[in-house]
């Protein structure tokens, strides 16, 4: 009798936590999305933002907020976002990205840059979202503002940087671009490419906000 009760509390604190699970993902991921939507307005109508040509030329746009610089490990950067393209005259679903860097050294103290990525190349989308795109060797990049160490003149993929001080980037060579899955699992409550998700899926209502964001600072 005692192990049969012991038996189904465990089973209703194993139910418990599976159903906050999903909950808190998605609440996590619904704030990611507002905070990108922040940081696409902010870079757009900074001085040094992104100008009006290179939005109306872009094919996807991709925004990491709060992108983590350097910090306690060695001369690694992680952030993670959204990347919407463009479907006709809309915007496509969102599908959640992680960015990566890495460098030789241990950099001192963190600091966290926001990010917008515009790819102006429509021929690289399904590289773009595919289940690794690396800089250097996918694609070239370059800053739309601030330094980089490699930049390319004739770039197609534009980086721009805000941080809460000065701007400062970091090489872009080696940057990948990967799916979020679990970003995506919380949105979308399935596993799902982010090939499907720009070319099928419908955009959920917690996205709603960036996506008109996106389209309002797209045609401004």
């Amino acid at each position: 009798m005692e192990h049969t009760r012991i038996m189904r509390k465990t089973q209703f604190v194993l139910l418990t936590v599976a159903a906050v699970l999903p909950a808190a993902a998605s609440d996590e991921a619904a704030g990611r999305l507002g905070r990108a939507a922040t940081v696409l307005a902010t870079i757009t109508e900074s001085a040094r933002g992104i100008r009006a040509e290179q939005r109306a030329d872009a094919d996807c746009i991709a925004v990491i907020p709060g992108f983590k610089k350097g910090a306690a490990v060695v001369g690694v950067g992680y952030g993670r976002g959204f990347i919407s393209c463009r479907n006709g005259s809309t915007w496509s679903a969102p599908a959640a990205i992680t960015l990566e860097t890495g460098s030789l050294g241990v950099q001192i103290g963190g600091e966290e840059i926001d990010i917008v990525i515009l790819s102006l190349d429509k021929e690289r989308r399904s590289k773009l979202l595919s289940e690794r795109f690396t800089i250097g060797s996918d694609a070239s990049a370059a800053w739309g503002n601030g330094k980089s160490a490699h930049e390319d003149p004739n770039a197609k993929i534009l980086f721009f940087g805000h941080t809460k001080g000065a701007f400062a980037g970091f090489g872009l060579d080696g940057a990948t671009l990967k799916p979020d899955d679990s970003g995506n699992k919380a949105l979308y409550g399935k596993t799902l490419s982010n090939t499907q998700i720009v070319e099928e899926a419908k955009t959920p209502a917690v996205a709603q906000s960036f996506i008109q964001k996106l389209t309002q600072e797209s045609n401004r």
